[in-house]
């Protein structure tokens, strides 16, 4: 598998402030790898360092095996990258941004252009100074959709879009996936990331918390069990892993569990005779709570 982009003990220093301390993150081709975190966390100094705009106090970033600070020229012509704030020239029009993009990138305006504009149902013929903030991304996505590119790196892109929209900007990542195209997303929006991750980190205080696929995140938070038996389940408490139990009323219960624990659970359970189960595992949302509600996850 082919690595292109790797983030190893990755330190930034403002004056005395460690604004990033000692990230390791990595990208493969075919990826969608989800950084989230609060504002303030380092997710956009990340990006800053990727782009070879700040230049790490120590630590590595390779882009496409390359240092990216060294060679930012010549990975930049392999990069797509939409900010979380677009600004783009008031009188200049739409159609107009998006071909000037793409020519600053080497691009053509071609007809997958014209399908992109035609998908998010974008007028080009208004000034960017006459654009919505939800317009004005649209814009930036179509030229960053546009734009063939190795790593696309999106940094809060559907600010701004409606719920439509953000249905087809999901539906243009899973297309870069399938062409094998790697996809750092950068976001709060919990959702967005929960659909379109192959991976996720989570950041806080400049520092990487937790990462993994989300299975492996809900594996390490307790999933909510309930269950109804035909007979009492009188010795539930026992199991090693079962918190906040509760009886709901006779013979039905509800319980937390990490699924590690889950399976003597189940194997009692069985052997009681269940009539109707419920397992939820928890969702992004609950895990990022988790997460920065706690220094460490135990």
């Amino acid at each position: 598998m082919t690595v292109n982009l790797e983030v190893t003990n990755l330190v930034k220093k403002f004056g005395k402030f460690e604004a990033l301390k000692g990230i390791n993150l990595e990208l493969n081709a075919g990826e969608v790898l989800g950084y989230i975190g609060p504002n303030g966390a380092g997710k956009s100094t990340t990006i800053r360092s990727i782009l070879g705009i700040l230049k790490p106090t120590s630590g590595s970033i390779k882009v496409f095996g390359k240092d990216a600070f060294d060679n930012a020229a010549e990975i930049h012509k392999r990069i797509s990258y939409i900010p979380g704030t677009v600004y783009l020239w008031p009188n200049l029009t739409g159609g107009e941004t998006i071909d000037m993009l793409l020519a600053l990138s080497n691009q053509k305006h071609t007809a997958k252009t014209d399908q992109l504009i035609q998908d998010f149902h974008l007028d080009i013929t208004k000034k960017n100074r006459d654009y919505s903030k939800g317009n004005l991304q649209k814009v930036a996505l179509v030229a960053t959709f546009s734009t063939d590119a190795d790593l696309y790196i999106f940094d809060e892109p559907t600010s701004g879009l409606d719920p439509l929209n953000e249905d087809i900007f999901q539906q243009k990542l899973l297309d870069l996936k399938h062409e094998n195209k790697s996809i750092l997303l950068s976001s709060h929006i919990l959702s967005e990331v929960e659909r379109a991750a192959d991976r996720i980190a989570v950041i806080n205080d400049g520092q990487i918390i937790q990462s993994g696929t989300l299975e492996e995140l809900q594996n390490v938070a307790s999933s909510e069990v309930e269950v109804s038996t035909k007979v009492v389940a009188d010795k539930l408490a026992t199991f090693a892993g079962v918190t906040n139990l509760a009886e709901i009323k006779a013979n039905s219960y509800s319980f937390k569990i990490k699924i590690a624990a889950l399976e003597p659970v189940m194997t009692y359970l069985t052997g009681l005779g269940i009539i109707n189960l419920s397992i939820q595992r928890p969702s992004l949302d609950e895990l990022f709570l988790k997460y920065y509600n706690v220094k460490e996850v135990k």
